[in-house]
């Protein structure tokens, strides 16, 4: 049966033409100084039925198709996504990776070549607000109870879009710390390898569990809080010196079967609204007992602040970060006799200036030069007269190298490390990095 609206049409186009008719009768008895005004009138009317004819026609066939096809069952018509909601599902592949070639200056036999990173990630969109991100990462090549490698889900969370600029998201996700924890692929940094400041003291890359809000302002002010899980003191090696290289490397727990007796809270400040600058400020604090026998009302507490900024084809950076374990001498005084008890503190900053030039191939050269000083115990707790362990004292490395970009997303890089506290650690690196 035709609509309304159909019914309307073929009421115009009854009405053209007994119009029609009419102007033809008038044209016989029209005198013929007239005759071009009427052909005209003519010719817009026939031109106008014919149209109206086409669309009458459309709708009649458009009718007749719908009668003829089955009506769906009400469960698979409820289950069906929409027009606009099937057009906003889409699956994404992306991913990054690095090689490196490294050779201490006075080890010969201590150069290696490794792939140090292959990451594949997915991120999949439910509808216009909801979508899951993840990140899969295979390190060192080759993963086995004889072999050095590492498989790990990095993140495995899902956002939701709760405004028009504030998020949320649930899952295992990256702390937002830092300048490098959520911007770490080899595209995004220089020199072959991340530097110490944020990975000894800010452990790059670092992800929890646990729900986390964020909102940009139009002003260029993002914000992030969250709740998440923590460390695990309980984890420390005593015994080892996995603590003196990266004291909370050692001690997270990376959402795999983590204990959540205590977690953890989050935030963090970033400005970038001044064209070519970023600043901004962040904090992460929690117990890390975690429930466990001899330890109790231990908290972790690591904050930091950074700036950067791009005058024209320069690239300036720095960046300061510090944290504190508490209630560390009780623990301590257990372990008296191992090389590695736990820092009550430590800290690290660094500054780095790198210049991006154009070639002639348009490929980007961009030499650069950084320099650090951490220290990954810089103070224990006091546990008496001959008991306390001496602080480490700072080490201080300058880099100094440069980035080569051949595409967009595959980067070149060199450098040259000096170490000043212990120099037997120079060295020289090569390395290609891709993103995608």
């Amino acid at each position: 049966m035709l609509s309304l609206n159909s019914v309307f049409r073929m009421r115009r186009v009854l009405w053209l033409i007994a119009g029609l008719a009419l102007v033809s009768a008038f044209a016989q008895a029209t005198p013929a100084a007239t005759a071009d005004e009427v052909e005209a009138k003519l010719n817009a009317l026939a031109a106008q039925v014919s149209e109206l004819q086409s669309e009458l026609a459309a709708l009649k066939a458009q009718q007749q198709t719908a009668a003829a096809m089955p009506a769906a069952p009400a469960a698979q018509t409820a289950s069906a996504p929409a027009a606009s909601e099937a057009s906003t599902k889409q699956l994404e592949w992306f991913g990054y990776g690095e090689l490196n070639y490294s050779r201490p200056s006075g080890d010969n036999a201590g150069t290696s070549a490794d792939v140090g990173r292959f990451v594949l990630g997915a991120s999949y969109r439910f509808d216009d607000k909801t979508r899951f991100i993840s990140e899969l990462e295979v390190e060192h090549s080759v993963a086995s109870a004889e072999d050095p490698g590492e498989v790990e889900v990095e993140q495995a969370y899902i956002e939701r879009q709760l405004g028009s600029s504030t998020y949320a998201k649930m899952g295992l996700f990256l702390i937002p710390m830092g300048l490098l924890n959520e911007n770490h692929e080899p595209t995004r940094y220089y020199g072959v390898f991340r530097n110490f400041v944020e990975t000894a003291i800010i452990p790059t890359t670092w992800r929890e569990g646990g729900f986390a809000v964020r909102g940009d302002t139009s002003g260029g002010l993002r914000w992030d809080v969250g709740i998440s899980t923590g460390f695990d003191l309980s984890k420390w090696g005593a015994t080892a010196s996995d603590g003196l290289q990266e004291p909370l490397g050692s001690i997270h727990q990376e959402l795999a079967l983590a204990r959540a007796g205590d977690l953890a809270g989050f935030g963090a400040l970033n400005y970038t609204g001044l064209p070519g600058l970023r600043f901004g400020a962040s904090v992460f604090s929690g117990g890390a007992s975690q429930g466990q026998p001899g330890f109790d009302n231990n908290r972790i507490t690591l904050w930091e602040g950074h700036a950067r900024w791009n005058p024209g084809n320069w690239d300036l950076t720095t960046l300061y970060a510090r944290g504190h374990i508490s209630n560390t001498r009780p623990i301590n005084l257990t372990l008296v006799g191992n090389p590695t008890l736990i820092p009550e503190s430590f800290f690290g900053w660094y500054a780095e200036a790198a210049y991006r030039a154009t070639l002639p191939n348009m490929w980007t050269l961009s030499p650069f030069a950084r320099y650090e000083r951490f220290n990954t115990a810089s103070g224990y707790a006091s546990l008496g007269a001959g008991l306390t362990p001496d602080p480490l004292d700072d080490e201080s490395v300058f880099t100094a190298g440069a980035n080569l970009e051949i595409a967009p997303g595959v980067v070149v890089k060199l450098d040259y490390l000096r170490f000043k506290r212990d120099d037997g650690n120079d060295r020289f690196d090569l390395g290609v990095g891709y993103q995608f």
